[in-house]
């Protein structure tokens, strides 16, 4: 099984596209054409935003505007654990037309970063009931997570909460002050108590994978802005 998001369709090809978790910490955009056995990959950049053309991917196949469509299209989607999906081109035996098709084997082909299966941690992470738990809490009517609501929840939980004054006035890293908001409210979400600060860091790793920018951006910088208040 691998991580990623389900698949949506292309305007500017006759393709779908979807987004992978590879290993390595890298997140891949995918897409895969109905008239090519061969898949594009291109490589989350975190520090642009964009993605970047993965080696052996060709460009006149896979042209930067179908990535930057593709990028869009999957923002907020949350990672699932899934089969794999290839384009019937790449499928023994068929033809060069029609849709992509899940949990199909593929040709004998090189060896590629998206037949790499997940980590068992990541697996076990995506499968959770604590993360499926939180997906769902966050999740907006169109599928997305919405980024603004986690966000403004857990910037309103810091605000509001007497311990989190308690570790601004003692000087704790912002780092610190932020497990303890992002956990506890984890915990209240899923209703595990016992949630530790590694699995809600791999959660929040599968929720920054798919969001526009950094999935704590507003709290980050809110939790700044806090510190800097008491200090003033």
């Amino acid at each position: 099984m691998v991580i990623r998001t389900r698949l949506v369709e292309l305007s500017c090809l006759e393709a779908v596209a979807y987004r992978q978790k590879l290993r390595g910490g890298q997140a891949g955009v995918v897409i895969l054409r109905h008239d090519s056995a061969q898949p594009g990959l291109a490589l989350l950049n975190h520090r642009s935003g964009e993605a970047d053309l993965a080696a052996h991917t060709p460009a006149d196949l896979f042209p930067p505007e179908a990535f930057q469509e593709a990028l869009e299209l999957t923002a907020g989607l949350p990672y699932s654990s899934r089969g794999p999906v290839r384009s019937p081109a790449a499928m023994t035996g068929a033809g060069v037309a029609g849709a992509a098709v899940e949990g199909a084997s593929a040709t004998a082909a090189a060896p590629s970063p998206l037949d790499e299966e997940s980590t068992p941690e990541a697996v076990a992470t995506v499968k959770s009931a604590d993360y499926a738990a939180i997906v769902k809490a966050y999740t907006n009517k169109k599928g997305e997570i919405s980024y603004e609501l986690l966000n403004k929840t857990l910037i309103q939980a810091a605000r509001s909460n007497p311990y989190v004054a308690e570790m601004v006035a003692r000087k704790a890293t912002l780092e610190a002050i932020r497990d303890h908001v992002v956990k506890a409210n984890f915990e209240a979400v899923t209703g595990n108590r016992a949630l530790g600060l590694p699995e809600v860091h791999r959660i929040l790793e599968l929720l920054d994978e798919v969001s526009p920018r950094s999935v704590l951006r507003e709290l980050n910088d809110d939790l700044r802005k806090l510190v800097g208040e008491a200090g003033a």
